[in-house]
């Protein structure tokens, strides 16, 4: 049966080193000892023998309730996954001719949702007769940048990739 990374810990028997330092249940340094030796004290106390820290010289085991330790350690685990802030990217596209109104909505939707912490992505396609008017699109793409460069930072200048010129955009405040 293949183990599985949560299964790593080695636990009473499977405790494979020569010597190992032991803690008690209530924290106490009982020093080093052989693991048989550590072993019996831990049945005796009607526990496990856990290996903390099996990497220190020699590796550092503790008499605990393994149930118990392997609970606190998934509530550990999920409590740094709920902490952790995920940055989205979202996407805005516009076009080279723009309307005034339509270009203040994606305005406000890139301000929003840099302000939320997340990247924009810009992007300007092409079409047609458009692409004999690359400046027209440049000129909103720098527009936009510049009127968002007091709460972002660009991460991807306005490049041309075929038809379509792209801007990626990222928060400038800390997440």
């Amino acid at each position: 049966m293949p183990r599985r990374p949560e299964d790593s810990t080695r636990v009473n028997d499977r405790i494979r080193a020569p010597e190992i330092r032991v803690i008690d249940a209530e924290g106490e340094m009982l020093g080093v000892m052989s693991p048989d030796k550590a072993l019996k004290l831990a049945q005796e106390a009607g526990l496990d023998l856990v290996e903390i820290s099996p990497n220190a010289s020699p590796p550092v085991c503790k008499i605990l309730d393994y149930g118990k330790y392997k609970y606190e350690q998934q509530k550990k685990a999920a409590e740094a996954r709920k902490n952790q802030k995920t940055v989205d990217v979202k996407e805005i596209k516009v076009r080279p001719a723009i309307g005034e109104h339509d270009y203040q909505v994606k305005y406000k939707n890139a301000r929003k949702f840099l302000d939320h912490g997340d990247k924009v992505k810009v992007t300007l396609r092409l079409r047609g007769r458009e692409m004999a008017h690359k400046d027209l699109a440049m000129e909103v793409l720098n527009r936009l940048k510049q009127e968002l460069s007091d709460i972002s930072k660009v991460d991807l200048e306005p490049k041309f990739e075929g038809r379509q010129v792209i801007m990626v955009l990222s928060s400038e405040k800390p997440v």
